[in-house]
């Protein structure tokens, strides 16, 4: 995730840090390389060029934002409901922490507390499509009887388990453990939240309809802009381009939040918090550092 202070005009104009220029630059100069000839073709040899009017341009561009808006829209709710699933996490972890003092034996409870970091390392591998059994292991006692199947559940069944014994022997009482497995339920839910999100992409033949209509809205529009503005409707080309095919990349980056692009969400940072705050509960010093922005990009 970008990190940003709040940017300047120059800092608006020429950053390229979090930028979607990087992905659509061959697009924008399609565009223009275009635009120009259509021009050179247009002045020089106007026998070959047929004039065309703006008019359903400017139909069709309303359109498409109206188009696009919707579609951005609901691919930045997907971005926001994964973050807001990522700070549910992080709550119920913390009040696992606060309501697991009751667990006497301070070797258990410190095994119990350590597997919610390898729930939260190996989801968040889960949800990159790496290893999510290697990333878990090093917070687990015993990583080698989960179920590769699905590790963050095993490790919550894992977890369940252990507080259901210790209400069978009476060592917490039964409301304590409803509470602690209120708390794990919480976890599963966050989990099959970010799943959906992972594993639900937007109805295909509506993204494949909206590339479709801007590459031909932008192919087409140097046509309608070549005789009135000349040499400047490459220009304009451009940024009628940038725009359209700006916000078609945006909205393809935040469909799926949980990757490794710049703008995907900082889950490594989210996963250092919930490891700080395990560790400081069960009394380590000093805690790993919470993650920091490198070179504005936040993990």
């Amino acid at each position: 995730m970008i990190v940003h202070s709040r940017p300047d005009v120059l800092r608006v104009l020429f950053t390229l840090k979090g930028s979607i220029v990087k992905r659509i630059a061959l697009r924008c100069l399609m565009v223009t390389l275009l635009a120009a000839l259509i021009v050179l073709v247009a002045h020089h040899y106007p026998a070959f060029f047929y004039p065309v009017s703006a008019t359903p341009f400017t139909l069709l561009g309303l359109s498409l934002s109206i188009f696009m808006s919707f579609r951005n829209n609901a691919c930045y709710d997907r971005w926001w409901e994964g973050r807001k699933a990522w700070g549910t996490l992080i709550i119920e972890t913390r009040s696992f922490i606060r309501e697991s003092v009751v667990v006497a034996d301070p070797q258990l409870r410190a095994e119990l507390l350590r597997s919610l970091c390898g729930f939260a390392h190996a989801l968040n591998a889960r949800l990159r499509n790496e290893d999510d059994l290697a990333a878990a292991r090093p917070w687990l006692a015993n990583a080698d009887a989960l179920s590769p199947h699905n590790v963050c559940d095993a490790i919550l069944r894992e977890i369940g388990g252990r507080c259901s014994h210790l209400a069978e022997h009476q060592r917490i009482s039964d409301w304590r453990y409803g509470i602690l497995e209120q708390r794990l339920v919480g976890l599963t839910q966050v989990q099959a939240t970010c799943e959906r999100i992972k594993g639900t992409p937007l109805p295909f033949p509506y993204t494949l309809l909206l590339h479709r209509t801007i590459y031909i809205f932008c192919l087409l529009l140097p046509f309608a802009l070549a005789e009135p503005l000349g040499w400047l409707a490459p220009l304009f080309s451009t940024i009628v381009g940038y725009a359209f095919f700006g916000l078609d990349a945006i909205g393809n980056e935040l469909e799926d939040p949980f990757g490794r692009d710049e703008n995907d969400l900082p889950t490594d940072a989210m996963v250092r918090t919930v490891e700080r705050d395990v560790l400081a509960a069960l009394g380590f010093e000093p805690l790993p550092p919470a993650l920091q922005p490198v070179g504005h990009v936040l993990s």
